[in-house]
């Protein structure tokens, strides 16, 4: 489908123009259909999906809350570059903080909790690419493991922080360099092994195996960024 034939409103129903506008872009520049370093051109975009300046605005300021977006002086709004040097920041971020999730949910833990990280990880496993040690795709939101470990915290600054301001930076990275990857079937062991320290309660153990996890990830995608 190209993407002038995409319609805002196949977005879910009930949402106002400018949220429509907000989720359709998002999930434009992670899947790179926008691309990185690409100029967002305001008139365009409102005649693409006839939709009025004032809602369009909105919806861009939003995704440069999200870091999705930058303004440069004389250029305007333009998508995030994908480099080197912001992924190293950007899962230095993570490998800290996801790491403190880990060790909050090995005390915050439920049984709610622990049985749908199981269930998500038992649905990832039938995934083909995954099984051929092709790739890992994990869906966004509550089928994405790092998304549910964090919600699992039960520490609502964590959670803004991870689940809101860097989450769709981190998807960008994962989806456009690092779903591919011979790591798969690797990664899908670290997940479990860390759901296994959560549920034994072993918060410096979860904390440890996130930590790992995240470096091992954030070489992979390293070593893409400079082939």
């Amino acid at each position: 489908m190209a993407l002038e034939d995409v319609q805002v409103e196949s977005v879910e129903a009930g949402q106002s123009l400018a949220d429509r506008l907000f989720v359709t872009l998002r999930g434009e520049i992670v899947e790179g259909l926008i691309p990185a370093g690409s100029k967002i051109s305001e008139p365009e975009l409102a005649r693409r999906f006839n939709a009025s300046r004032g809602s369009l605005r909105e919806a861009v300021m939003r995704l440069e809350s999200l870091g999705l977006l930058e303004r440069r002086v004389n250029v305007g709004a333009r998508v995030v570059d994908l480099t080197e040097r912001g992924l190293l920041e950007l899962y230095d971020v993570r490998e800290a903080l996801e790491g403190m999730a880990c060790r909050l949910a090995a005390t915050e833990r439920t049984g709610e909790d622990l049985d749908a990280l199981r269930e998500m990880l038992a649905r990832h496993e039938q995934q083909e690419e995954l099984q051929a040690g092709r790739a890992y795709f994990q869906p966004e939101g509550d089928f994405d493991f790092h998304f549910r470990i964090v919600q699992a915290s039960n520490n609502d600054l964590l959670i803004d922080t991870l689940c809101n301001r860097l989450y769709y930076r981190v998807r960008m990275y994962r989806y456009q360099l690092g779903m591919a990857s011979p790591r798969a079937k690797s990664a899908f062991r670290e997940h479990s092994n860390i759901i296994d320290a959560i549920e034994a309660g072993d918060g410096e153990l979860a904390e440890i195996l996130m930590r790992r996890h995240i470096r091992a990830s954030r070489l992979n995608i390293e070593k893409k960024l400079t082939q």
